[in-house]
């Protein structure tokens, strides 16, 4: 007999111990209330913990299983005009155009990103390493590309989904078409993807592991895709910001682009400041000069005296791809060296999360993550609520912070931390993009901030 939710969340011993033992937060239970269903990868945790069955998982009577398992295998046949497929790890099959690069699939975390302008920053946003974004708003490609908007010299991102098909930019600022250049960088993408279904699979289930393929002679062997999908290893674990970081270090002192200027100089700094690269984007480290700030980069595995040895007035931890816990092996002792110094410290996003870490906090897996330029966003203290940019899958647990380090802001979506702050050891952190390209500048005081820290050094 099919299970209700609510049953199998009380067979499992209620909210609390459900949470814990599937390895989910709160806002996941209310989902899986709210829509009557609970996402497939939880089936085999549920059933060795209760000794129910998988026709007992609600949604999952046998005849509708078999119905699905026989649609699933018809859309393994290719239908006319398709040239690309996604294909999710648990069977789903996603058929459309492909665009840009054709090469060997694509295999990495199937992510959505919600900003409506911004495409080509998003792309080379490093943070995005290791995902195949799938955007929501439809006009993709239609201002084409342009050498000020990259984040980093190179496309991050493994691949990208829409909706429509690509036109040819109507933009004054474009120099290259969005598919000349996804060309020319080897990345593929795929058209005539049903975003609003796969957004939907996404919100509801998690970011599943994914290929995107674009077959230079159109052949799909769609059980070897799904088995490719399978086998990823996901991004628990992975560190990824030794692929993305600088390799030596250097000077920045490029600041923001102003209307019918361009990007300026910063010829007179008040402060130095050394950047952390875990995955830096360009925005960010403009903003930092733009401030006053003299920036020197360093690669991300650079350890405490390497850092100290730029005699910094304070340090910049940045932004970036996979698992913090991953990354924090070499990252957090540098992190915990440079707050004995008592140096300012200011981190974003992956730097948030290992400055966490560095002060005694744990981080974890959030079921679907934030991306996207409207993320509202409450600062604790003022009540105030900033709508920001995001793009992380991880998030640091308060609840695991020690005495001394104070939540400062909290999202409004899910409720997970989005800040945090240690007087004592003069530093603090946000978990979203104050930088903001793309998104809205309600969050650019957080570098007066870190500005104003360095006047007390």
């Amino acid at each position: 007999m099919t299970q209700t939710v609510e049953s199998i969340i009380e067979r499992l011993g209620g909210a609390d111990q459900a949470a814990l033992k599937l390895g989910v937060g709160t806002e996941a239970l209310r989902k899986w209330r709210q829509t009557r269903a609970i996402p497939a990868r939880h089936f085999a945790t549920i059933i060795a913990a209760t000794g129910l069955g998988l026709g007992d998982m609600p949604g999952t009577a046998p005849a509708s299983a078999l119905q699905r398992d026989a649609q699933m295998q018809d859309n393994h046949v290719a239908p006319e005009g398709a040239t690309a497929v996604l294909v999710l790890a648990d069977g789903h099959v996603f058929w459309g155009r492909g665009f840009g690069a054709h090469g060997a699939a694509a295999v990495g975390e199937v992510c959505f990103s919600t900003g409506m302008t911004g495409y080509q920053e998003t792309l080379t946003d490093p943070s995005f390493a290791g995902q195949i974004i799938t955007f929501t708003f439809p006009h993709i490609g239609n201002v084409g590309t342009n050498i000020e908007d990259l984040e980093a010299a190179q496309i991050a991102a493994l691949g990208l989904v829409v909706k429509q098909d690509v036109t040819e930019p109507a933009n004054w600022r474009s120099v290259q078409r969005l598919q000349d250049w996804l060309v020319a960088q080897n990345v593929p993408g795929i058209s005539g993807v049903d975003t609003r279904a796969l957004t939907l699979r996404i919100r509801d289930g998690g970011a599943p592991n994914g290929v995107l393929s674009f077959p230079a002679d159109g052949r799909f062997d769609i059980p070897a895709l799904i088995a490719k999908a399978q086998a990823w290893p996901g991004l628990e674990g992975m560190d990824l910001a030794k692929q993305v970081s600088c390799t030596q270090s250097y000077r920045w002192d490029e600041t923001t682009w102003a209307w019918g200027v361009g990007v300026g100089r910063q010829t007179a700094p008040l402060h130095r400041v050394v950047a952390v690269d875990y995955g830096a984007k360009r925005n960010i480290l403009r903003c930092l000069a733009a401030a006053g700030c003299e920036v020197i980069v360093v690669p991300a595995t650079s350890t405490a005296e390497d850092i100290l040895q730029h005699k910094p007035d304070g340090v910049f931890l940045s932004n970036g791809p996979g698992d913090p816990a991953a990354t924090g092996v070499y990252a957090v002792p540098a992190i915990q060296g440079v707050l004995a110094s008592g140096k300012p410290v200011f981190g974003i996003c992956l730097g948030h999360q290992l400055l966490g870490i560095a002060l005694g906090g744990r981080t974890f897996k959030l079921e679907r993550g934030h991306r996207g330029a409207n993320q509202p966003v409450q600062e604790l203290a003022t009540g105030k609520v900033e709508i920001t940019s995001q793009n992380h899958g991880f998030a640091v647990d308060p609840q695991s912070l020690p005495e001394g380090v104070v939540v400062t802001h909290r999202s409004l979506f899910d409720g997970s931390n989005e800040g945090l702050a240690c007087p004592e050891k003069r530093c603090f952190s946000v978990q979203y993009h104050p930088e903001a390209s793309p998104g809205p500048a309600d969050a650019h005081h957080l570098f007066e901030r870190f500005v104003a820290m360095m006047g007390g050094v």
